[in-house]
């Protein structure tokens, strides 16, 4: 079996070509550049897709004696995740950028080059399981053994075609049996660092890096309460998101929240926590893996954001070829422009983008 494992220079995708190697796969190792310095600003040396992780991985594949690539891949990433990333901005949402990256960049323009060199699988680090329902025939997306550490909410745009070509050999394992296995073989990343941050903007100053791209500021604009008064002005709408609490820079009696963004008017409306929460959302760009479709309404546990809990939910269908997601409880800062990944059981049934 021909696998080309994609290899960020990290210590989990070059277990994963341990773990590859002794199923006695026929290897390759390929880095993608994402981004040229000049993206990136005072950001550039902090990425975790620097030079000096690209070394790290090839490092490794020598170690193993594979051969090794690195893919300019930077065009696609710009037009692609930056260019939703700041859009969705632009338009007031938060977006998900990794999930994006996985289903356009790696599993999608990385996926058809690998396959196009003679490669049936990519390998990948990420923590989640494949396999193939014996009986309807599906490719399946399932939670990883390490709950902590599973992957599948950033992974449930895949096609089934991107699944059916997909390899990701940590999928039961524990991040501790990791690491010890990348002792055990000596690799020089064992006691590497994870990366935390969103990779094109690692500070995580996003309005930074968004005004940099557009190469203008975003202007003031009011803060308003639920009533309509001025409470004082905020710095630019993309510096705000749904939930936020701190960097209002305002001195009030009770903590305020960001509950809603008007774009059209530049407008922030603040409120208490309780202003927050709702037991309803709408998703569009739905992506089923599961189930082929949504044809009537169907019992789920439901998540808004990767650190979150799964919760009790219904999703029904819509004739629009949306969802709505009805939550048993109330759900806190649902958020426009974020993914709802729905679940049944360790089955990642499918999932969308947040619109309302």
């Amino acid at each position: 079996m021909r696998v080309c494992v994609a290899m960020s220079g990290g210590v989990d995708s070059s277990v994963a070509a341990v773990l590859l190697r002794e199923q006695g796969c026929e290897l390759a190792g390929v880095n993608l550049r994402m981004f040229h310095n000049e993206d990136l600003g005072e950001s550039r040396e902090k990425t975790c897709c620097s030079l000096t992780d690209a070394e790290d991985a090839a490092l490794v594949a020598r170690r193993m004696r594979f051969p090794f690539y690195v893919f300019d891949f930077s065009q696609v990433f710009r037009d692609t995740v930056i260019r939703d990333f700041v859009e969705e901005y632009q338009a007031g949402r938060t977006p998900n950028p990794c999930a994006v990256c996985n289903r356009a960049v790696k599993f999608g323009a990385l996926l058809q080059r690998v396959r196009a060199l003679g490669y049936e699988f990519l390998a990948t680090g990420h923590y989640a399981r494949v396999e193939r329902d014996p009986v309807s025939g599906r490719y399946l997306l399932k939670r990883a053994a390490d709950r902590s550490k599973d992957q599948t909410y950033f992974l449930y745009m895949l096609t089934q075609e991107q699944l059916a070509h997909t390899l990701f050999p940590l999928g039961g394992l524990h991040k501790a049996e990791v690491r010890q296995i990348a002792e055990d073989n000596g690799l020089v990343n064992a006691r590497k660092h994870d990366s935390q941050d969103i990779c094109f903007v690692p500070d995580g100053k996003y309005a930074d890096f968004i005004e940099r791209t557009v190469g203008h500021p975003f202007p003031a604009g009011p803060f308003l309460d639920q009533e309509g008064r001025v409470l004082g002005q905020h710095k630019g709408m993309i510096r705000y998101t749904r939930g936020q609490h701190k960097g209002l820079g305002l001195s009030t009696e009770e903590p305020l929240y960001v509950l809603e963004k008007d774009v059209s008017s530049n407008t922030i409306r603040l409120g208490p926590d309780s202003g927050l929460y709702t037991r309803e959302l709408t998703a569009e760009h739905v992506n089923w893996i599961s189930i082929p479709e949504l044809t009537a309404p169907m019992a789920v546990t439901a998540k808004t954001r990767y650190s979150q809990r799964e919760a009790e939910a219904v999703a029904e269908p819509l004739p629009d070829g949306r969802i709505r997601v009805i939550f048993e409880e109330s759900q806190r800062a649902i958020t426009a422009g974020q993914a709802v990944v729905l679940y049944d059981g360790e089955k990642v049934v499918g999932g969308g983008t947040i619109c309302d």
